[in-house]
């Protein structure tokens, strides 16, 4: 079978709800669902993330992050932490998780450093929609960072496959991902995990979206913070648009602020929130 052939017998599959997922990660998907339980109560919610060593760390962790300790009295324990976090964003750090177990089930090394490369693309891109969300929109900056983490989660799936059939990212994989599998296996992956619906759009138009400025829509937060993030996607490479001048985006003004100001007074924000990520 070749790579072709391969591409639209996975994206035929996931269409029809066929997803292979490694055994690993069937407990995380459990405690997403747990959590999106509205009977699910605070006590049980710890008592559930602390059977979950990943999602424990991460956790204490974002609690600890400049985006969310504003008092700046560190955290030491998830209980506290997941007071603090609320249910919203247990369930993205539970989604990260799931995410970033389907890179870490790889054995092949090529493929490894592509989905590391995919996570850490990820993360910069929650943080920098996080904090562009608050800053520039009126919209959940709690909704953008579940964003940022799910939006290339298709591209993990096809990862976790590559073991199953050597070859497929290899030469021109990821061209052919972006023309055959991306959306079919993306959409599948996305209703899988329960992303909501304005969520699936907006991941949806960066395929075809062109960015706004200042951003109007959570689409147009998730096309800037990847043309933003310092570490590109592996699948698809959006450079910094530079100008006849030799200016780039980050020149741009948004209201009586340049884009580069805006960055370097939210850079501690990003910086934690991203590194809180990556743990």
């Amino acid at each position: 079978m070749d790579r072709l052939e391969t591409f639209r017998n996975i994206a035929a599959q996931a269409g029809r709800g066929e997803l292979v997922f490694p055994a690993n990660i069937n407990a995380s998907i459990k405690l997403q669902q747990a959590l999106t339980d509205p009977d699910c109560h605070l006590e049980a919610a710890a008592k559930l993330v602390m059977a979950e060593p990943l999602v424990s760390a991460r956790t204490v962790a974002i609690a600890n992050s400049a985006a969310y300790n504003r008092s700046g009295g560190e955290i030491d324990n998830v209980r506290t932490a997941v007071m603090r976090l609320g249910f919203r964003t247990l369930n993205t750090i539970t989604t990260s998780v799931i995410v970033r177990q389907l890179g870490r089930t790889i054995s092949n090394p090529e493929m490894r450093i592509k989905a590391a490369q995919l996570w850490e693309h990820s993360a910069h891109v929650a943080a920098l929609a996080q904090v562009l969300t608050a800053k520039l929109t009126n919209g959940d900056p709690e909704t953008a960072m579940f964003a940022g983490i799910v939006h290339e989660v298709g591209g993990f799936y096809l990862l976790s496959r590559t073991d199953e059939f050597p070859g497929l990212l290899s030469g021109g994989g990821s061209e052919d991902w972006a023309e055959y599998g991306e959306k079919i296996i993306g959409r599948a992956v996305l209703k899988k995990l329960g992303v909501p619906g304005p969520v699936v759009q907006a991941i949806e138009s960066l395929w075809h979206g062109v960015r706004v400025l200042p951003p109007e829509t959570l689409g147009d937060v998730l096309l800037l913070a990847k043309e933003l993030s310092p570490v590109p996607s592996p699948f698809q490479r959006s450079p910094l648009e530079v100008g006849p001048g030799g200016e780039t985006i980050v020149d741009e003004y948004i209201g009586d602020q340049s884009l580069l100001s805006l960055l370097e007074d939210s850079q501690e924000q990003i910086r934690s929130l991203t590194s809180a990520l990556l743990v």
